[in-house]
């Protein structure tokens, strides 16, 4: 055997594999990053198309299909005038009505327009057939209207096809302005950290091979139909690769600049980096991933589908970051830390920084330090109760001025605010009568009875239908407060199992659907967490103290969110699944950070015993986690770009959540614990005897 040809082939091996690694990664980000600017095509965000089949408003939709030939999405049409309409006003909408009809899926007549009792607007109705794009039609409607107007008179399009068309706009930036904003804001975090201008790109292109390789696998199962796909979802996929990638690649170029310093090879530096990360990194994004899928407990179908989205997300951020990033950092070895390169034999700076002053004042006061972290985290939670998160009006999703918005605020004003989109009831045909009359209930304003030729309650199978039109605009919380009185009258109508749909119903099964699915999720979330962080710390003391510091800092990051809600963004409220999504996300990525320290710790106790232990791990650590932390705050920040008040609220608690998590929970909260009560921590591990 040639000792020097063996040599030299386990050389070539050792920059082959990174070579191939790479290579690799060129191929999927060539074939999977085009599909990041698709997800759009195949993302559906219709409340109604997320009801499981068991919910009140999906049952009658199936119904009432045997009432209607063709299924349609009204958008209304409403023009006003400071004084009465004139006559030119009214012949402007005749005109233009016959040219709505050329629109594709409007059918072939239309009504006139309706005029307002105080003659000051007209309305008119305008259905749009459901599989003929009504997006589309909404924006060919409103081109069409635009030109020739009468002075003086303001022309909205309003109504459920508009509303969706709106939020299909403002959902259009994902996948350009949200990328770009948390592109930058990621790049300038590293630069500043690292002071290297060849780190961030490497780093970067880490999140973005990960964004194309989720982005194929999820466009895939969204085309097939295996998963639901929402705007909502979209972004959440986009933030959370970027950011776990991130996060992920943050601590491997930690451990490895730490190497650098103790080994002139650079493949063997990385070796070892790569080994002593791997387990808190894959325990990490384990913990994500089994969390996010918890929400396949949800009965929302949307709730499930962003819980394989975010796994598939993490999923990629964990590959990329394990793969391709130590392959890049092998091949660019020191130079990657240009100009500021860690040379052979220099000190690492943790030893004398920041952390070590932290880890020392820690040390040295633990109880005051914990119990005084406890008393500031039980300050912020106290508030938690002023949250509102009951449910809001669709019409409040948006941050920005939208035309269906002031649209149905001149609806409101001058008609029927109902009239466009009335609650419909089925019920047996033999108690119609019955039930209409029970139907009349405060905040209904109409009821009628759908008809046949003779005049006669049309039938079908037994049943009939029935309209109730609603005094107040029908994505209100009044009008779901009225829906709500509407079911307990016509459902205490004998031998009628009366069932009330419409676009309110649908609203009103949204929330109190995603009402059930926080109390069952959130106990799931735990559970798994624990199971988790025992098999990782080989404790059951340990992933007890965590959890509890994580859930005490999410009940802290919502109380301190009621506040900037109500009173200083002042917002109109909250959907259910906002606290849901915002626990999902806190505990899991909470768990993230105390799992990165956790594991150095018990790796340096093992060594030294459970306080110097601690108080390394918070000393090499400190840096790393909380530029992790702030990153990935900073990320889910760049969710708020989007004018949806849902994402615009889950940036805001995610990103204050993880920064109160970084900054004083990991920081001085869990360590000055596990210091105060010593070895036992680790219980009933044999550590803790050695401790």
């Amino acid at each position: 055997m040639n000792p020097t040809g063996t040599a030299r082939r386990r050389g070539v091996l050792r920059w082959l594999l990174p070579a191939l690694l790479i290579v690799g990664w060129l191929v999927v980000g060539g074939v999977g990053g085009p599909f990041a600017g698709k997800l759009s095509e195949v993302a559906e965000n219709d409340n109604s198309a997320f009801l499981p089949e068991t919910a009140e408003s999906t049952n009658v939709a199936e119904l009432e299909r045997m009432f209607t030939e063709d299924e349609s999405v009204p958008a209304i049409v409403v023009a006003e005038r400071t004084a009465e309409v004139t006559p030119a006003d009214r012949r402007f909408l005749s005109e233009k009505s016959a040219h709505l009809t050329a629109i594709p899926g409007v059918p072939g007549a239309l009504p006139p327009p309706i005029p307002s009792e105080d003659g000051r607007a007209l309305q008119l109705v305008v259905p749009i057939a459901a599989d003929a794009a009504p997006d589309t039609a909404v924006e060919e409607i409103r081109e069409t209207l635009a030109p020739d107007r009468p002075d003086g008179l303001t022309v909205l399009v309003t109504g459920p096809a508009a509303l969706g068309a709106d939020l299909g706009e403002a959902f259009g930036g994902i996948d350009g302005l949200l990328l770009l904003v948390a592109g930058s804001v990621v790049a300038l975090i590293l630069v500043v950290v690292y002071r290297s201008p060849i780190l961030p790109v490497l780093v970067l292109l880490s999140g973005v091979f990960a964004l194309g390789l989720a982005s194929l696998v999820v466009y895939l199962l969204t085309d097939q139909g295996f998963i639901d796909l929402n705007g909502q979802s979209q972004g959440i996929l986009f933030i959370l690769v970027f950011g776990a990638a991130t996060d992920y690649a943050l601590l491997l170029v930690s451990r490895y600049r730490e190497q650098l310093r103790d080994s002139d090879d650079r493949l063997a530096a990385m070796a070892t980096a790569w080994k002593a990360t791997i387990e808190p990194i894959a325990a990490s994004a384990g913990t994500v991933i089994l969390g996010v899928l918890c929400l396949l407990f949800s009965d929302l179908r949307s709730n499930q589908g962003l819980g394989p989205v975010a796994a598939i997300g993490i999923g990629s951020a964990l590959v990329a970051s394990t793969t391709f990033l130590p392959a890049a950092l092998a091949v660019f070895g020191r130079s990657a830390f240009w100009p500021y390169r860690p040379k052979l034999g220099s000190p690492h700076p943790e030893e004398s920084g920041v952390w070590r002053r932290i880890a020392a004042r820690v040390g040295s006061s633990p109880r005051l330090i914990w119990v005084g972290t406890t008393v500031v985290l039980l300050v912020g939670a106290a508030f938690l109760p002023q949250l509102r998160a009951s449910g809001t009006a669709e019409s409040d999703i948006f941050l920005n001025e939208v035309d269906s918005v002031a649209g149905q605020e001149v609806l409101s004003e001058h008609f029927v605010a109902g009239s466009g989109s009335p609650a419909t009831i089925i019920t047996d045909a033999d108690r119609v009568a019955d039930v209409a009359a029970a139907a009349q209930v405060d905040g209904v304003s109409e009821v009628s009875v759908t008809t046949g030729p003779n005049g006669e309650p049309r039938t079908a199978n037994g049943l009939a239908r029935i309209e109730a039109v609603l005094s107040d605009p029908a994505d209100s919380e009044s009008a779901v407060a009225t829906v709500e009185r509407l079911r307990s009258a016509v459902h205490a109508v004998p031998d009628s199992d009366a069932k009330v749909g419409g676009r309110t119903a649908t609203l009103l099964d949204t929330q109190d659907i995603s009402e059930r699915d926080r109390d069952l999720i959130v106990p799931i979330v735990l559970v798994v967490i624990f199971a988790v962080l025992a098999l990782l710390l080989r404790s059951l003391l340990a992933p007890l103290l965590l959890i509890g510091t994580v859930v005490l800092s999410f009940a802290a990051t919502m109380g301190v969110s009621a506040l900037v809600f109500n009173h200083v963004l002042d917002f109109p409220g909250a959907d259910p699944v906002v606290p849901l999504f915002g626990f999902v996300f806190l505990v899991a990525l909470g768990i993230d950070y105390n799992i990165f320290l956790m594991t150095r710790v018990r790796e340096e106790t093992i060594r030294q015993g459970t306080r110097a232990g601690v108080l390394r791990g918070l000393t090499v650590t400190g840096g790393v986690i909380t530029s992790a932390g702030v990153v990935l705050a900073a990320t889910f920040a760049a969710l708020a770009v989007l004018p949806i008040l849902f994402l615009a609220q889950i940036a805001f608690i995610v990103a204050f959540g993880v920064l109160l998590d970084t900054l004083i929970v990991r920081s001085l909260l869990v360590p000055a614990l596990a210091i105060d009560i010593g070895g036992r921590i680790w219980w009933p591990s044999r550590l803790q005897e050695r401790c």
